[in-house]
């Protein structure tokens, strides 16, 4: 290596240093302590049957748990609107920690429509592809798939097992995304946003394979006893797609409110955009690991974990 080039690269290495955020402990700190706290308050019971069920519900007109779906397209409609009436499950909310890494991907010239459309479509892209395979596999298992069982082990539900394993993989993932984006860990995604964010979209479309969610476990039942993967696939996607609807919105309120200033004010300052990022997915990857493998065990005998008055 010549001197010019040797000096080329440390230079570059102060300045990949300097871009990381100070204090570090202090985010991380933060991060991990909002991350308990929600997992300590969380309760299932409103965000799952008084918000989920009651949304769903009103959406289709009927009971969603009671009613028997009637065909082909009322399960489709089913897939969507169940989709969106579990987005503040416990089995979902952590895709609210794509808000930063969706502003750093859609910065750049472009109009807000751009803006807009593209990290999302990036988005959507990860979440479709892992939710469309799941459902086309997911009907040819059936009922060989843990997720569809009613057996218990140790008194614990077969089908809660595999969430417990499934959400403390995911979570444990967006800890690391998280660790990374602030200069913690090693970032495989650096000057990577839309690599960050499909993959983003990928743990979004796994939570499928973990959720126990009671409206998706009526879709699931009902994809298998179709006997058609392709209409499993589809199902699988129309999920997802409701899942991530407020989001999405939330999102489009941000950059049409503030007239594209939000993804500008993100980009102008990379450490403000690796806090703002690296603290959503911390804290939300350690809500999604300590609510369900150790709260939800905690429920069925394994172990000890604190609740609230409202949430035994």
């Amino acid at each position: 290596m010549t001197e010019t080039s040797a000096t080329a690269t440390r230079n570059q290495s102060r300045v990949s240093v300097d871009r990381r955020p100070h204090r570090n402990g202090v985010i991380i700190a933060f991060s991990v302590a909002a991350g308990v706290l929600l997992s300590v308050l969380w309760s299932y019971e409103f965000v799952d049957s008084v918000i989920g069920d009651s949304v769903a519900s009103g959406l289709l007109g009927h009971d969603a748990k009671a009613t028997a779906i009637s065909g082909t397209a009322a399960g489709l409609v089913f897939a969507f609107v169940s989709g969106l009436a579990g987005t503040f499950t416990a089995c979902n909310i952590a895709m609210l920690a794509s808000i930063g890494p969706l502003g750093a991907a859609g910065s750049g010239n472009g109009d807000r429509l751009r803006l807009l459309l593209r990290p999302v479509a990036y988005l959507t892209l990860g979440m479709v592809a892992v939710a469309a395979v799941y459902g086309f596999v997911g009907v040819l298992l059936g009922d060989r798939l843990p997720q569809l069982s009613t057996d218990t082990v140790g008194g614990m539900p077969v089908r809660i097992i595999q969430s417990s394993v499934v959400f403390g993989v995911i979570g444990l993932a967006l800890i690391y995304l998280g660790l990374a984006a602030i200069g913690a860990l090693r970032d495989v995604f650096a000057d990577r946003p839309v690599a960050r964010v499909v993959t983003l979209g990928a743990l979004i479309g796994g939570f499928l394979i973990g959720r126990p969610y009671p409206l998706f476990n009526k879709l699931f039942h009902w994809a298998v006893d179709s006997g058609n993967p392709l209409y499993g696939s589809a199902a699988f996607v129309l999920q997802s797609l409701g899942n991530i609807v407020v989001v999405t919105a939330l999102f489009a309120l941000l950059v049409v409110l503030t007239r594209g200033r939000f993804i500008s004010w993100l980009a102008a300052d990379v450490r403000r955009s690796m806090v703002l990022s690296g603290a959503l997915l911390i804290a939300l990857g350690v809500f999604t690991v300590v609510y369900w493998d150790v709260r939800v065990p905690s429920i069925f005998g394994f172990g000890w974990f604190p609740t609230m008055f409202y949430n035994h």
